[in-house]
């Protein structure tokens, strides 16, 4: 598997070789040998029971020459007729009930990895591409299964048995057929080298083009604000058309390769019709039988033209199945149970520094220490390196150097810091189920007693909320968020700007909230609001990634240093 690429931001998330995706693939069908056996089965039945109605159709040529009855040939056409039916549904259902299960076990393996994926690496990789390999990509790649894999399995056996059936036949017309093979060769050596990067370009340009719309309503409000509306399109148009030119070219080279395939065909017919004639009036085989080895051969034409033609899919599905186990094979970030305890630690960081990609440092050198049950607040200008402070704290981000201690000595920091961030989610469906997030397995009395801590008296436990259901406001929002935390009781809690979305009005009583639910934890607050500094136990100033103050509101306002500098602007706002 390829690893992320170095850089800064915007990066492609990684995809695998075809030798890791089949491996991957195999490993989830040895997983079901029964089932995997059955449908074997049942498709070499299937692609057996259409060698019989050449065979009768040849005896009947024979028969009518002969002046024999042709009916017993007739009840065999029709009985082989509804056998092939009833095998080949059986198979096709049986085909694309595996792959489905298979593609379910590998479509679940993506959506959890990328559930799972680390705040460093959700910060490198384009929300576009991610967005289209959970969604283009699987579905490409289940349209395949369901409708694609079923015909080119049968397809596959059909040419193997035919083969065998031609050379049972006759060997010398067998050996005429084979005339077509370098053709057919010939036509793929063309095409697959020019098809399978068109295809992975054109996979790569459905993510750009995904990107684009993702990235432009996702900030609508801000294009609107600096009417930049033109440019986006602009970028919207230019990702769409690469897409459309791409994929015109594919399918360009699609219809090429397929008079190739057709000349191939004519040629392998001609070549049988001759030789049989030959052997006809030589006396060596009768009418009839070359007449099903002609049909046997023509018989060839649909699954062979199927199988290579099936190219253009089985590239197209190949190229989404390779990003897909790309994202399967990631780093994830393990789940752990939240810590829950009375004891709430001291907090260390010892020299902390960071940086995106290749780009310049985010913090440098950082040491901050946190008291047990200790509040203490974190505030700068924008870019001074708050949010990355926090994510270090909370886990999601792994320092380029230093450490982060619990009392003294390394922990697992998912497992024992509660992270609320100025961007939350309402999930959809119950208010109460929304609020358990944190903890699966909490009554409806402890999710009622935790909305109760934050003051979310408006809530309503049945209520259904998300997309659907109730619309929440964005301070009722973070109150979930702030109940989630009490639910859960981490020993020690991060609020990154969690009060920063509620208007002037909401804004005194979700501190409040935040001040209840951080109650006796360790807890460092990324201050929106300087009130909340003003609160603390004790404020941290940071600057360019460095700490230029520290010590409580009262003694950094009189030393008239930068925090009382912007705490003198926060006051003259009213």
């Amino acid at each position: 598997m390829s690893s992320v690429p170095g850089g800064t931001t915007d990066q492609l998330l990684p995809i695998a070789t075809g030798r890791r995706a089949a491996q991957v693939v195999g490993g989830h069908l040895r997983e079901r040998p029964l089932a995997g056996a059955l449908t074997a089965l049942t498709a070499v039945a299937a692609s057996a029971a259409g060698l019989i109605a050449p065979w009768v159709l040849g005896r009947l040529v024979d028969a009518v020459g002969g002046g024999g009855s042709v009916w017993p040939y007739v009840g065999g056409l029709l009985a082989a007729a509804v056998l092939v039916a009833v095998l080949t549904g059986l198979s096709a259902l049986l085909i694309a009930r595996l792959g489905e299960t298979v593609l379910a076990r590998l479509r679940e393996a993506v959506v959890d990895r990328a559930l799972h994926l680390s705040s460093a690496t959700l910060d490198r990789v384009r929300g576009g591409d991610l967005l289209s390999r959970v969604g283009d990509d699987v579905a490409k790649v289940a349209d395949s299964v369901t409708s694609g894999l079923p015909q080119v399995a049968g397809a596959g056996l059909t040419v193997l048995l035919t083969v065998v059936g031609l050379g049972a036949l006759d060997g010398r017309l067998a050996l005429a057929g084979l005339v077509a093979i370098p053709l057919y060769v010939l036509a793929l050596r063309w095409y697959l080298p020019r098809s399978a990067p068109r295809y992975a370009a054109e996979r790569v340009a459905m993510g750009e083009r995904s990107q684009a719309l993702v990235s432009s309503v996702q900030a609508a409000d801000t294009v609107h604000a600096y009417a930049d509306e033109q440019r986006h399109r602009a970028v919207v148009t230019d990702r769409s058309e690469r897409a459309r030119d791409i994929a015109v070219g594919v399918f360009g080279l699609f219809t090429d390769f397929g008079w190739r395939m057709n000349r191939a065909e004519y040629v392998g017919l001609a070549a049988v019709l001759g030789v049989g004639f030959v052997l006809v009036r030589g006396g060596d085989l009768t009418v009839g039988a070359v007449t099903t080895a002609a049909l046997l051969f023509h018989r060839l034409f649909g699954p062979l033209g199927l199988l290579l033609f099936s190219f253009d899919d089985v590239q197209s599905a190949g190229a989404s199945l390779v990003r897909m186990v790309g994202v399967a094979d990631l780093p994830a970030v393990p789940d752990r149970e939240p810590a829950r305890t009375p004891h709430r630690p001291a907090v260390q960081l010892r020299g902390v520094s960071h940086a995106y990609g290749d780009g310049p440092p985010v913090l440098i050198d950082v040491d901050l220490q946190l008291a047990p049950g200790e509040r203490v607040a974190l505030v700068g200008a924008s870019g001074a390196g708050k949010t990355t402070l926090a994510g270090v704290l909370a886990g999601g981000l792994t320092p380029r150097t230093g450490t982060v201690l619990l009392d003294g000595a390394p922990a697992d920091l998912r497992a024992h810091v509660g992270l609320v961030s100025q961007e939350v989610h309402v999930f959809a469906g119950t208010l109460a189920d929304d609020v358990r997030l944190a903890r699966p397995g909490a009554t409806d009395a402890e999710v009622r007693a935790a909305l109760t801590v934050v003051g979310a008296d408006w809530a309503d436990l049945g209520a259904l909320v998300g997309e659907g259901g109730r619309e929440l406001t964005a301070p009722q929002a973070q109150q979930l968020a702030l109940a989630r935390l009490v639910l859960a009781d981490p020993p020690v809690a991060v609020l990154d700007e969690a009060t920063a979305e509620a208007g002037s009005a909401g804004a005194r009583d979700l501190e409040e909230a935040a001040l209840a639910a951080t109650a006796g934890r360790t807890t460092l607050v990324v201050a929106h609001r300087l009130t909340q500094a003003a609160r603390a136990d004790r404020v941290v100033v940071l600057e360019a990634g460095r700490v230029v103050e520290e010590g409580t509101h009262a003694a950094l306002v009189a030393a008239g240093g930068r925090y009382a500098g912007l705490w003198s602007a926060w006051t003259a706002r009213g």
